[in-house]
């Protein structure tokens, strides 16, 4: 193993220039495998085997920005445009109860017919009919008291990713009409606020350099989200990035090590996005650091329609229908499913402020 990954796992207080030199080893077979496997051993060590679930509900493909890397964008005239209504998405809370899931994630593009109310109403009526359960919402960027008003209305977590930290990659990636100043100031509102708050960013993305990614994880030490997102950047055919290269599953799998490493109790999904570049992608993600799955809960109608990046695997085995085929493919890499609201390790119930 390089000198540098040994010094990381004794202390993660390392310079940008350290950042960058330990990233520059994921071609290193030896410092992959020996990074990995502390990962997995402080893995354990909080969470022991259980890899947690969440019922994903994709309830708009409706989006006010036009983020270039992104299917669902403002420009893309060629997407097929869906909303669910409350009572559809409580139909998916309904069907995803008695399947056993604890955690509702709703995600959705930056819709405004989802106007606080509308969003707020949705919160109380599952919150109401599932008190047990966590609500986790994936919105976008909003305004402090609208988050304020989420989370009086029942919301628990947040998951909103940076996507680079990188003022000058943000640019590459996003129109000038979005900031990444305003995109950390949100992350930072929701913890003020009492959110289980998740980050984080594409891997391989247009433009991405060691360097932003250095800068990547070292923003997530200094913000300690609760979740943190990442996965292979995937072109999607109707964006300007769409004959880039998808980015690497092996450096995703480093990363996921890494920032076990980093934040020992965080929550860390294997995404759908490793799963779509590579058929065994969340058991890999899974066997270097990361403990929790999404499938999916949308109206089986809708989930192609969700088209973030292309070939996005949204049937079979990774939806929510389809428990025990997941359960058993996590079995095999030493894991079991868990249905529990999973919340992070040693969490309080935050003040809603």
């Amino acid at each position: 193993m390089k000198e540098i990954a040994k010094r990381y796992i004794k202390d993660t207080d390392i310079t940008k220039e350290e950042w960058i030199e330990l990233l520059g080893c994921a071609e290193d077979p030896d410092t992959v495998q020996g990074l990995a496997k502390e990962a997995v051993r402080i893995r354990k060590q909080y969470y022991g085997e259980k890899v947690y679930v969440r019922g994903l509900i994709e309830f708009t493909n409706y989006c006010k920005n036009d983020c270039y890397y992104c299917g669902i964008r403002r420009g893309n005239l060629h997407a097929c445009r869906y909303r669910l209504r409350k009572e559809e998405i409580l139909d998916c809370c309904r069907e995803g109860y008695q399947l056993g899931f604890r955690t509702f994630v709703l995600q959705g593009g930056e819709d405004r017919w989802f106007t606080d109310e509308r969003m707020a109403e949705i919160i109380r009526a599952i919150r109401e009919t599932y008190p047990d359960c966590a609500i986790t919402l994936s919105i976008g960027e909003r305004s402090k008291e609208s988050y304020r008003l989420f989370r009086q209305a029942g919301a628990d977590r947040y998951l909103l990713r940076h996507e680079t930290a990188n003022e000058r990659h943000y640019g590459t990636l996003h129109p000038s009409s979005m900031s990444l100043a305003v995109r950390k100031q949100c992350l930072h509102d929701l913890r003020e606020l009492g959110y289980q708050v998740g980050a984080g960013f594409m891997v391989g993305s247009p433009g991405q350099t060691l360097n932003c990614l250095a800068e990547d994880l070292m923003f997530l030490k200094e913000l300690k989200p609760h979740m943190v997102g990442i996965g292979p950047f995937i072109p999607h055919h109707d964006t300007i990035f769409a004959k880039e290269p998808a980015g690497s599953v092996s450096m995703t799998l480093y990363l996921l090590s890494l920032i076990r490493i980093l934040l020992p109790q965080v929550l860390l999904p294997a995404t759908t996005a490793l799963g779509t570049l590579d058929p065994k992608g969340r058991e890999k993600g899974l066997s270097v650091g990361a403990n929790v799955v999404m499938p999916n809960l949308s109206p089986v109608q809708n989930r192609k329609q969700y088209d973030l990046y292309d070939n996005k695997i949204c049937t079979g085995e990774e939806a929510a229908e389809c428990l025990v085929c997941l359960a058993q493919r996590v079995q095999r890499v030493g894991y079991h499913l868990v249905h529990e609201r999973g919340d992070a390790y040693g969490i309080e119930k935050e003040p809603i402020l």
